[in-house]
C-alpha cells in the first residue's frame, strides 16, 4: 500500500468490477456512464476511507443509489458522466469531510500539471472567485502578467467581455468599459466565469482581455498574453518596512510540487541574507498538498514530527508513517524523538531551527490541508496566526484514485497524531482574529489582515508580546 500524505501524489489504481454489464450495487445497474461512475466512487468510499467521519457508508451509498436510479430512469444508457458526478458530489458532501471529494477530468488534468511539473501556456497570474470579481492572488515574477503590470489584489472585473460576477447587481464594481475590450479571437466561456475558466482560456494561448480594477482607480482595459511556464505557483518574496526593522513578506501558495519546501527554504534564506528582522509568511488560499513538504517546511522554525495511522489491514494491524525533518530537511523520527526527550528541541526557542526572529503566519477559510499543519507547527515554535479560523482538514490526508470519466477522488486515507499520539486538531484558530476585509482591499489597498500581522510582529520585535 502506497504511503499517503495530505494530498498524495496521483498513483493509478485497480478498481475491481468496473464494468460488469448488468451488474447492480445498491439498485444501480451498469448500463450508463453515470452509474459506471457512481459504482467505481462508492467502491472506492466503502473499501479505502479511513477519516473522522462516522457517517454509515454502506448505508450512505444505499440511498444516493435510489437517488441515481431516480434521476437515470427516464434516460436509461444515456445517463450521462455529469449526471452521475453530482450525484457523488451530493453523497460525498454528507460525510462531512471536505478531503473525500471527485474533480472532472480538467480538475484531475490541474492536478497532474502540478504534481508531474508539467510547463504549460500561462499569463503568471493566480485568481480566486469573490463576490466583486476574480481577485488575482498571486503574480509570478517574470511572467507576462508581471509586464503587463498586474499587481497582487487586483481585481479582474471582466474577462473577453465577460462579467466575472453572477450578475451585475451582485457586484458594486463598474464593469462598463468590459465590453469594449472583447477579443474576437478568443471565445467567451460559458457562465459562470470562475477560476477553472480562466486557466482554460490560458491553455488556448491565445490574447486574454481583461477589465482590471485597481485600488482607487476606474477599470482599465487590458490584454495578456500567455508564455511557456511552470503549471505549478512558487513562493514570492516582498518586503514590508516597519518602525522595528524590515519585515519578509512571503507569499506560500501551495505544498503541491515535489520541491515546494526547498522552494520556500530558499525564498526564507534569501529573506535572512537580505536582513530581515521579522518574518510574515502567507498561507491564505494555499489548500494544502505533500505531506512531506509541509513536514519539512515547517521545520523551518522547529523540528517537526507528524504520525500518520492508517485503517487496520486484514490482519489487524494498523499501519503508521512517522513524518519528521529538522532545518527543512526529512530526518530520522527516531532523532527528531530523541531531541524532544533531550529538551534540545523545545518546541519554542529552540536552537534546532533556521528562522529564531519573530514570525506571523496568515491564514484565511481558504487555508487547508497541509498549509494548516504547516502553521500548526510554526505555532507551536512561537509564530503568532493572524486572520480567520482554517477549513478543517489538518487531521487527516488522501489518496488520489482514477475514475471512469478521467477524473479522480480524492479519499481520507489516514488519521494525523503529534509525537505524543494525540490526534491533531482539525482546524487553527487565529491568535487575532482579523476579518478579510474584501471591499477596502479592492477598494482602497488595504490588506487588514496583514496589517495586523505587521503590527503583532514589530511589537515582538520592540520586545512585546502578542496573542490570546
Amino acid at each position: 500500500m502506497p504511503k499517503p500524505s495530505c494530498s498524495a501524489p496521483f498513483r493509478p489504481r485497480f478498481l475491481l468490477g468496473l464494468v460488469l454489464s448488468g451488474t447492480v450495487l445498491g439498485g444501480v445497474a451498469l448500463s450508463s456512464p453515470a452509474s459506471e461512475l457512481f459504482r467505481a466512487a462508492s467502491a472506492v468510499l466503502t473499501a479505502n476511507y479511513f477519516g473522522w467521519s462516522p457517517t454509515d457508508r454502506p448505508a450512505l451509498v444505499s440511498q444516493y443509489a435510489a437517488a441515481l436510479d431516480t434521476q437515470c430512469a427516464p434516460l436509461g444508457d444515456a445517463c450521462s458522466f455529469d449526471q452521475g458526478r453530482a450525484v457523488v458530489k451530493d453523497m460525498l458532501a454528507q460525510m462531512h469531510d471536505a478531503h473525500t471529494s471527485i474533480r472532472d477530468a480538467e480538475g484531475a488534468e490541474r492536478l497532474r500539471e502540478v504534481q508531474q511539473d508539467l510547463t504549460v501556456p500561462r499569463t503568471g497570474l493566480r485568481v480566486v472567485k469573490t463576490p466583486l470579481g476574480l481577485l488575482v492572488v498571486g503574480v509570478l515574477p517574470g511572467s507576462p502578467a508581471e509586464t503587463a503590470g498586474v499587481l497582487r489584489f487586483d481585481l479582474l472585473v471582466a474577462v473577453n467581455g465577460q462579467a466575472t460576477t453572477e450578475s451585475k447587481s451582485d457586484s458594486a464594481v463598474p464593469v462598463a468599459s468590459a465590453t469594449t475590450v472583447a477579443s474576437a479571437a478568443t471565445p467567451t466561456p460559458a457562465a459562470p466565469f470562475d477560476p477553472a475558466a480562466f486557466v482554460r482560456l490560458e491553455r488556448q494561448a491565445a490574447p486574454i482581455t481583461v477589465s482590471l480594477l485597481r485600488a482607487g482607480q476606474p477599470p482599465r482595459p487590458l490584454t495578456l498574453t500567455t508564455t511557456p511556464m511552470k503549471a505549478r505557483d512558487v513562493p514570492i518574496l516582498g518586503w514590508q518596512q516597519t518602525l522595528a526593522g524590515r519585515v519578509a513578506v512571503i507569499q506560500y501558495p501551495t505544498f503541491l510540487p515535489a520541491d515546494s519546501a526547498a522552494l520556500f527554504l530558499k525564498t526564507l534564506r534569501q529573506a535572512q541574507e537580505d536582513g530581515a528582522a521579522g518574518l510574515v509568511v502567507d498561507l491564505r488560499y494555499n489548500g494544502g498538498g505533500r505531506l512531506d513538504q509541509c513536514v519539512q517546511a515547517a521545520s523551518a522554525f522547529a523540528p517537526t514530527y507528524y504520525q500518520a495511522r492508517t485503517a487496520q489491514d486484514s490482519w489487524g494491524m494498523q499501519n503508521s508513517w512517522d513524518y519528521a525533518a529538522i532545518d527543512g530537511l526529512n530526518s530520522s523520527p527516531d532523532r527528531v524523538r530523541r531531541l524532544f526527550a533531550s529538551g534540545a528541541a523545545s518546541q519554542s526557542g529552540t536552537s534546532q531551527a533556521l528562522w529564531h526572529g519573530p514570525a506571523a503566519i496568515l491564514m484565511d477559510e481558504n487555508t487547508a490541508s497541509c498549509a494548516e499543519v504547516f502553521g500548526f507547527f510554526a505555532h507551536q515554535a512561537g509564530a503568532i496566526l493572524v486572520g480567520q479560523p482554517t477549513k478543517g482538514v489538518m487531521n487527516s490526508g488522501v489518496t488520489f484514485f482514477p475514475l471512469p470519466d478521467q477524473g479522480v477522488m480524492s479519499v481520507t486515507m489516514l488519521r494525523a497524531y503529534d509525537l505524543a499520539g494525540n490526534p491533531l486538531p482539525d482546524h487553527l484558530e487565529p491568535d487575532l482574529d482579523v476579518p478579510a476585509d474584501l471591499a477596502a482591499l479592492t477598494g482602497q489597498g488595504q490588506d487588514t489582515v496583514l496589517a495586523a500581522a505587521l503590527g503583532a510582529v514589530q511589537s515582538r520585535l520592540a520586545g512585546g508580546t502578542v496573542g490570546k
